[in-house]
């Protein structure tokens, strides 16, 4: 049943987490005892100002704290957290940097590419371009844009980009060009980074075509510099009017001292990109201050990843884990990079890197936990796994079955934490607690220092069991500084404060549980409403995809004779078939798993479910096409095609 425990840390491994650790240290500094992470939380809340000051000591953050560290406390969005305060980003993430020769990053590209950097290779390349961009007249403010696989060079560009104040904006190479334009061609980047190539599912795939289409449309690029990872980045540089070869670009630069440019808290980081199913991608800016104390508490406290530790999470550029995964550096871990399909040359690659490498933090999605389950992985019989102490998931809400899976098949022992958070705030609002037991179905409980609350339609606290909107409701300082080009903020203020006035409404369905952990039943505007009660789509995966014929499915809403009903698409595993039986099941599911009200008016068979670059499934895009309503992106999907399964479907007219 949901909410049982499935895991519990000993006394002394939560003895020995930074969350514990942080906790001690704040109880020493306010002179009285704070027994648990909850008292913690707590703290955090009716003390703002004295726990980001905390986190900012604790973390020995590098720059100028200043005098004031929270003004306009009541404002949201409006508050401003240290303000006084000078810092440089990539300073912070590499100021804890481990033996030069030790590993700081090593890199897979299924079974084409592999490379290991030291962190005194990192910081030499870091300096090389951070010398090649000067060169190249960058200045603080100026758009560095990144159309790179997920390799070291990546992270490399990133740290010198920010090193010198420049705002680092990146996408991933599987996005065609109207998707690139919709997004960089927004916020006029001074250069582009991108490569003459990426592998996946073992096919190698050319961007020359794409560039050739993509420079034209961005007027504001003065450089488009091409890594060679498949041999062709010389005949790919030479094609663009202005390209030229990464080794080029940095040629007659030798690795010298690093200068960082100390910058304000609020000073642009990154620009992150919604998922743009909706229309044209918002364009997210997120202050570097905010960032930074945001993903050093997370990975620190709530990941309990340590100096040493081989953090991996499997994700492309174009998401916003990307950005999570390179603050490891700051507290001194090495990253575990990884490009390409998770399945190629076999089902198990993930794993064998994992064994290979010493993985200590293992971070994917719920679908891909849910597809392993589906394949019949094992790793707990197949492979040595001694160093990995947690692993992380997110993407959509990780079901109760998936977490017998991940304790029955994979390890007994690890730190399962279901984390989730946005592209918007470029972290988590729930996430682990490493000093907790982990609760089957549940996220163990909020971040520190954000208000986390589910409320009820009219803006009352839900009771636990109850569900209603995700809120945060009082600042934190990984709110996004402003959406790029939006005169008197009034897009952001729309996209998260029309709801409900001085409060983050962060658009999932949810419910807090007696526990003190969440649960999320999906994104509040694809909730279903039969007969006008809410219905999250979550609740309806849950049940149907434990039936081991259906890979997955995708639930929608239907206005259909004055009402909306519900419409379930399954897609089956190959040589199953959709049967009477069949469909019987899965009403049986749903209605003993959830409730009569969740089963479905129609249940319909596909060949596909179309998804974003980043794998989650569009739900509203399905319904608009079920509608006859225009899709307003389509270079948001990763398979646009799968779209015409759902049009003008028969079975729906009547």
């Amino acid at each position: 049943m949901s909410g049982a425990i499935v895991w519990q840390p000993t006394a002394e491994r939560v003895a020995a987490t930074g969350m514990t650790a942080f906790r001690r240290a704040v109880a020493d500094r306010i002179g009285r005892p704070l027994d648990d992470t909850p008292a913690l939380h707590q703290w955090s809340l009716s003390e703002p100002e004295a726990f980001w000051s905390a986190i900012w000591d604790h973390f020995d953050v590098v720059g100028d704290k200043g005098e004031r560290v929270l003004v306009d406390a009541e404002a949201m969005p409006g508050a401003r957290f240290f303000p006084d305060a000078t810092l440089n980003f990539a300073e912070n993430l590499l100021a804890r940097p481990g033996a030069p020769d030790a590993d700081a990053i090593v890199f897979r590209a299924e079974d084409k590419l592999q490379d290991r950097w030291s962190w005194a290779r990192l910081e030499a390349e870091v300096s090389r371009l951070q010398q090649a961009f000067q060169a190249a007249g960058i200045v603080p403010g100026d758009r560095i844009a990144a159309y790179l696989p997920n390799v070291p060079f990546a992270i490399a560009a990133m740290l010198a980009a920010t090193s010198i104040g420049a705002v680092w904006s990146s996408a991933s190479p599987d996005f065609g060009p109207r998707g690139v334009l919709d997004r960089f061609g927004q916020i006029a980047p001074r250069l582009l980074l991108t490569a003459d190539g990426y592998w996946y599912a073992g096919k190698e795939n050319p961007l020359a075509e794409k560039l050739a289409a993509i420079r034209p449309e961005l007027p504001s690029v003065e450089g488009v510099i091409v890594l060679d990872l498949c041999g062709r980045a010389a005949a790919t540089a030479a094609a663009l009017p202005d390209g030229v070869t990464a080794d080029d670009f940095l040629a007659g630069f030798a690795p010298r001292a690093l200068h960082f440019e100390r910058l304000p808290f609020d000073h642009p980081l990154y620009i992150l990109f919604s998922s743009g199913t909706t229309g044209v991608p918002k364009c997210i800016v997120h202050r570097a201050g905010g960032v930074l104390l945001q993903h050093l508490k997370e990975h620190a406290l709530h990941s309990d990843v340590r100096a040493g530790d081989r953090l991996f999470y499997f994700t492309t550029l174009g998401w916003m884990m990307w950005n999570w995964l390179a603050s490891g550096l700051g507290v001194g871990a090495t990253l575990l990079l990884y490009d390409g399909s998770p399945f190629h040359p076999a089902p198990s690659v993930l794993f064998d890197y994992a064994q290979d490498e010493r993985m200590t933090h293992f971070g994917t999605s719920a679908k891909y936990i849910d597809a392993i389950k589906k394949a019949g992985l094992r790793p707990v019989d197949t492979h040595a796994l001694p160093a990995l102490r947690a692993m992380m998931s997110t993407g959509s809400p990780l079901v109760a079955e998936s977490f017998d899976y991940v304790y029955e098949a994979i390890g007994a022992d690890l730190h399962l934490a279901s984390i989730s958070g946005g592209t918007d705030i470029v972290s988590c609002f729930v996430l682990g607690d490493p000093t907790r037991p982990v609760r089957r179905g549940e996220i163990q409980g909020p971040g520190l220092g954000l208000a986390v609350e589910v409320w009820t339609e009219d803006g009352a606290v839900a009771p636990a069991g109850d569900k209603g909107e995700l809120v945060c409701a009082r600042p934190f300082t990984a709110m996004p500084l402003a959406f790029w080009d939006d005169p008197q903020d009034r897009r952001y203020k729309a996209a998260y404060f029309e709801r409900f006035q001085n409060v983050w409404c962060h658009g999932d369905f949810a419910e807090t549980t007696q526990s003190g952990g969440f649960i999320i039943h999906g994104r509040s505007d694809a909730t279903l409403n039969p007969g006008g009660v809410r219905i999250g789509t979550a609740e309806i995966y849950a049940q149907v995809e434990k039936i081991p014929d259906i890979l997955e499915c995708i639930a929608i809403g239907q206005e259909f004779d004055g009402d909306v009903r519900v419409v379930l698409f399954v897609r089956l595993r190959d040589g199953a078939a959709f049967t009477p039986e069949l469909e019987r099941q899965i009403r049986t599911e749903v209605r003993s798993g959830a409730s009569p009200r969740h089963v479905p008016a129609r249940i319909l068979p596909v060949a596909d479910i179309p998804r974003t670059k980043s794998g989650k499934i569009v739900e509203l895009a399905v319904r608009d096409v079920v509608h006859g309503r225009p899709i307003r992106n389509i270079e948001a999907l990763a398979n646009p095609q799968a779209l015409d399964l759902f049009r003008d479907r028969p079975e729906l007219k009547a």
